[in-house]
């Protein structure tokens, strides 16, 4: 065993199934472990790292953050923080912003602000209705609307007041809604849960239910928002902008952040000084690496890059899947894609990364492709390069 691998073994209590690598550093779209081999990541971190790695200009940002401020805690503005909420704002078309740690953490916030949202207003509202086969997190309340029972079960009893609906059926929605729901959360492209869109009658279908409703629309594009599937966020490519947006992986380019927001009209009626906190949320050295990343995104138009890129990955993966009698079905869109097989998903990952290709898995038998945003078609080709010698 690799004695850095030894090493982690020792001193950590064995909760993560990992790969048998030892990494160590990490240049563009690839990464090296401690014995120099090299490897082309199509996970980038769970969708985490959309500028690669060795980005230098965000180094250089993190290092001049680290020379000035790196915490105040919550008690004090930091001019870093307030910079980041407005890029944010800007991108997300929201118009508050409160920073968490994660992604998970992001989730807590946007359910409590939705149930202060209904205890402000007086409605008596405290249920959600949340999507089968999604995924939010691992703390209480993000696993208690996820809607996986292997997530779910060994926790129970979770946090009550939580239903699940059919994703892409807008009437097994409509049929959950009572005097008691005070928002519907969902993915618009659920990711652990296998990489299935949501149909836009749907999407609209919610939006349209919520303003009828009373009910707030809570969107988590933690996964698939920073311009993975092609929009800066997933909700736009549809027209129906929720309530309450969760945010996390990308924005801070592998700096751990995550962030929730919310429209004028929902802040208004929700939290208060007192009601949510965090001591490292918003901290100067998170948000100078959310600012910094978010000013990249916007002067190399990235999304539109994805656009590019993605098209020509789906295209090259239908070809693939035509030619090979292992692919089941190609699902996705932009640089988030799945490819459903007939063979063990972990057998393929296990092949492939023998082979240098990082990939992950979502749910049982489908391969997630969520690379760094900057990969080129030459990258796709040689990724699908492997996975053709592998399928």
């Amino acid at each position: 065993m690799n004695q850095y691998m030894e090493k982690t073994e020792q001193a950590l209590v064995h909760t993560y199934n990992r790969f048998p690598v030892v990494l160590e550093r990490g240049e563009d779209v690839y990464l090296y472990d401690t014995e120099g081999k090299k490897y082309l990541d199509f996970a980038a971190g769970i969708a985490v790292c959309g500028l690669g790695y060795g980005n230098e200009e965000l180094n250089q940002a993190l290092k001049a953050q680290i020379d000035k401020l790196t915490h105040t805690s919550n008690l004090f503005y930091n001019t870093t923080c307030g910079k980041a909420a407005e890029a944010l704002k800007g991108i997300s078309e929201m118009d508050r912003v409160f920073f968490t740690n994660s992604g998970t953490e992001a989730i807590e916030g946007a359910l409590k602000a939705a149930r202060k949202y209904a205890y402000k207003k007086g409605t008596g509202r405290f249920e959600f209705i949340a999507m089968e086969h999604s995924f939010h997190g691992r703390s209480m309340g993000a696993v208690s609307v996820t809607g996986n029972e292997h997530y779910r079960t060994p926790f129970e009893p979770v946090i009550p007041g939580v239903k699940f609906a059919e994703f892409n059926n807008l009437d097994s929605v409509k049929a959950l809604v009572s005097d008691k729901t005070c928002g519907v959360i969902l993915e618009p492209l659920q990711g652990e849960g296998g990489i299935h869109m949501a149909d836009p009658e749907f999407m609209k279908g919610i939006r349209r239910l919520c303003d009828e409703e009373g009910i707030l629309m809570i969107c988590d594009e933690i996964q698939c928002g920073m311009g993975r599937t092609g929009s800066m966020f997933a909700w736009q490519s549809y027209g129906t902008k929720p309530d309450i947006m969760a945010m996390a992986k990308a924005i801070g380019s592998g700096v751990p952040v995550g962030a929730f927001a919310m429209t004028e009209e929902t802040a208004r009626y929700s939290l208060e000084p007192g009601d949510h906190g965090t001591t490292y949320g918003g901290n100067p050295f998170a948000c100078a690496a959310v600012a910094k990343t978010i000013e990249i995104f916007e002067r190399e138009n990235l999304v539109s890059h994805v656009k590019e890129v993605g098209a020509y990955l789906e295209e090259q993966l239908n070809a693939l899947a035509e030619a090979s009698g292992e692919i089941l079905e190609r699902r996705g869109t932009g640089l988030i894609q799945g490819i459903k097989i007939k063979r063990s998903v972990g057998e393929v990952i296990n092949e492939a990364l023998k082979e240098g290709l990082i990939l992950i898995s979502a749910g049982e038998n489908v391969i997630r492709l969520v690379p760094p945003l900057i990969i080129t078609e030459e990258h796709v080709d040689e990724m699908l390069h492997i996975l053709r010698k592998i399928l």
